[in-house]
């Protein structure tokens, strides 16, 4: 079997086509961008004084997002059929008519997690409210996720559900969102993000790529078996990634009671909407009653871009604070961080509905797989000799940024497989994302503005004074590929001769660090990474990476240029490639 080659759709095209009012489904492999997309796309609104429905399938992901459920949005519920009765209760709620009636703009983010029929419910309450029988009342509807992680749970209730439903029920049909009736009528533009932002190491990348395309090779199972370890070789402070909850907190605790430290504790405190806070403390990962140790290991659960983690960076308790009394945490890289509380908030209309506040970490050294989803993990310990679901173990594996942060205690067969069906429908995707990228790349920039105002002002927004010219990511022309990689390095080069380090080239271009370093391997590549501007880059090197890069110096020579791979074994994984890469940028 072949791996074909599809045109790579970025970050910024996608949001072009977002902003034209477009319904659209943005789709992706893990660490895409999808969640950053939507993130700009909600700014980009905002900041014409367009406030857009946030919405997530499950709890959990509705807090990584600022979002309440869709459920709890669209006033279904729990319910999982709507008969003429419910649909006339949900829509006579003064709250719910208000709040899908101000709706122009509806993302409704892990669509994967979404069934057939939700989807069908959702469409009904919106064309009942807005009385109009456009897909969703004329609503611009967001589809985000991936088809490939975890499925919707759907209950075994077939023969009580269809009874009086206004949905008309399919036998052995698939019961994926773009099944749907009302998918079918918004006719979603498919936007398939290909760009790479969470794992940094090309051979990982083959494996996840290979397990996503159904072509596993004999090179991807030796490095996947390369991972596999004894119960006894397990390493100290290691997150374990278990399917259930109760395993997950027994370790948890059992963990915790083993050091002998005194327990400090922290306080969820929230307020606004009763029911609203109480989803929030459901979908959060971090507990109400967080209990820490000195010795204690923790991971963050939300992004803080100022202490520089993300959801899902490891760390250790060494110390709390004298006088705040905040844990310090010091992560995997030896960085030393100060965790302060933080918010968690549902916004709607513009106002803060509902809102907790807690230190942002969890314990860690077991978690479940279904509340890894979203997060970028630097290491994890996993047994995947157990799997049973297609798709379970490409979620749990894609967790991990690199191939060295994987401990596999087992793995089947089955771990390695992905839905036929899934499978099937990426390739059309793909083929359509293509399609669209063909299409909306053949308009003049004059033309897309003009779409995207028209759109702003159809939702009763304005155009404010210089928001055509300053996209909020940097709009690349649908022209080849030489030219867009010109028109990337270029932009880097300018910021770098600016006097800006890598970190803050990749924070002002919403880009990766590794994405600006390929840039920057570019110019090299061309000769056009000169003497001044090597210069400018080394003062910005923290000392102890510039002696590590000294370190690769040494063996450049002995084991050859860009072999970055032997170098990282050389070194036993001890320096990152990140490092590695600098080290080749730098020598002459």
């Amino acid at each position: 079997m072949f791996m074909v080659e599809y045109l790579i759709m970025t970050q910024d095209q996608a949001l072009n086509i977002l902003k034209t009012g477009a319904n659209i489904f943005l789709t992706g492999e893990p660490g895409a961008g999808k969640t950053y997309t939507i993130n700009c796309f909600v700014n980009y609104l905002r900041s014409c004084g367009v406030e857009p429905a946030i919405t997530a399938s499950t709890g959990i992901a509705a807090t990584h997002i600022g979002g309440m459920t869709i459920h709890s949005w669209s006033g279904i519920g729990i319910k999982t059929k709507l008969d003429k009765y419910d649909l006339d209760k949900i829509t006579s709620s003064e709250y719910i008519s208000k709040r899908v009636n101000r709706t122009q703009v509806l993302i409704i983010d892990e669509i994967s997690m979404l069934s057939t029929n939700t989807l069908d419910m959702i469409d009904m309450v919106c064309r009942e409210i807005k009385q109009k029988d456009e897909p969703f009342g004329g609503i611009q509807i967001i589809l985000v996720g991936d088809f490939f992680q975890l499925p919707p749970v759907v209950k075994k209730d077939y023969e009580q559900n269809k009874q009086n439903s206004l949905i008309p029920h399919i036998r052995n049909k698939a019961t994926f969102a773009y099944d749907a009736g009302a998918w079918a009528r918004a006719r979603p533009v498919i936007c398939y993000l290909t760009e790479q932002h969470r794992q940094d190491d090309e051979h990982f990348l083959s494996v996840l790529s290979g397990i996503r395309a159904n072509n596993i090779s004999k090179e991807h199972l030796m490095y996947i078996n390369s991972r596999q370890i004894d119960t006894n070789a397990i390493p100290e402070n290691i997150t374990k990634l278990y399917s259930h909850n109760v395993d997950v907190d027994r370790v948890n605790n059992n963990e915790l009671l083993k050091l002998k430290e005194k327990v400090k504790s922290f306080k969820m405190t929230g307020s606004g909407n009763d029911k609203i806070m109480e989803t929030l403390k459901k979908g959060c990962l971090s507990p109400e009653n967080l209990e820490l140790k000195i010795g204690a290991v923790v991971m963050c659960t939300k992004n803080n871009q100022k202490e520089r983690f993300v959801n899902g960076t490891l760390g250790i308790v060494i110390s709390f604070e004298e006088f705040s009394g905040h844990p310090v945490i010091k992560t995997r890289n030896g960085r030393s961080i100060t965790v302060a509380p933080m918010d968690w908030i549902v916004e709607e209309n513009g106002k803060i509905r509902a809102q907790i506040t807690q230190i942002p970490l969890r314990l860690a050294w077991a978690i479940t797989v279904h509340k890894s989803q979203g997060m970028s993990m630097d290491a994890a310990v996993m047994n995947l000799s157990q799997v049973f679901e297609f798709g379970q173990g490409y979620v749990a594996l894609s967790r991990v940024r690199r191939l060295s942060g994987l401990y596999l205690l087992g793995i089947n067969k089955h771990a390695l497989k992905v839905h036929p069906e899934i499978l099937e429908r990426d390739i059309d995707f793909k083929n359509k994302s293509e399609e669209a990228m063909r299409v909306f790349g053949e308009l003049s920039e004059i033309e897309l503005q003009k779409m995207h105002n028209n759109f702003v002002f159809a939702c009763g927004g304005k155009i404010k004074r210089g928001s055509g010219k300053k996209p909020h990511l940097e709009a690349r022309p649908p022209s080849g590929a030489n030219d867009r990689k010109e028109r990337r390095w270029k932009r880097t080069l300018a910021l770098i001769r600016e006097g800006k380090s890598i970190g803050e080239v990749a924070h002002l271009r919403g880009r990766k660090e590794e994405t600006i370093i390929e840039h920057l391997e570019e110019l090299k590549k061309i000769g056009k990474l000169t003497a001044d501007i090597k210069n400018i880059l080394k003062l910005k090197v923290p000392k102890d990476q510039m002696e590590q890069i000294k370190k690769v110096h040494s063996v450049l020579s002995s084991i050859g240029a860009e072999k970055f791979k032997s170098i990282y074994d050389n070194f036993d994984g001890k320096i990152s490639y990140i490092t590695i890469h600098l080290a080749w940028l730098f020598i002459d």
